[in-house]
């Protein structure tokens, strides 16, 4: 299985669960942390919490493996880290504060 079947996984997971904004950003060669960012918000606790299940989920389903998550219970920004892809859902208050775009500016955005 390819990083780009894990970004597919990841994406399809978070538009299920109604992820709004979603943005995924080609971090190679400009982060070690991954190759890709998927960035997506919600419009609740809840729904954050809901997207970060489905994609720990989908992924698990798919064969691949959750490093790690960061910040599930205070479901205000959590991180979804999938090796290849780091899945950052935020509640729709918390994206604009930090606005990842803007700090990886140059990192090109993917359609997926």
């Amino acid at each position: 299985m390819t990083k780009d079947t894990l970004l597919q996984v990841a994406y399809k997971a978070a538009e299920d669960k109604k992820a709004e904004d979603i943005v995924v950003l080609n971090m190679e060669g400009i982060s070690l942390l991954a190759d890709y960012f998927l960035i997506c918000s919600a419009n609740s606790d809840r729904q954050v919490q809901s997207i970060a299940r489905e994609l720990m989920d989908k992924a698990g389903e798919a064969g691949y493996e959750v490093k790690s998550v960061e910040g599930f219970d205070a479901a205000r920004w959590v991180l979804v880290d999938l090796g290849d892809v780091v899945a950052h859902i935020f509640h729709r208050d918390e994206r604009s504060y930090y606005n990842l775009e803007r700090l990886w500016r140059d990192a090109p955005q993917l359609e997926v």
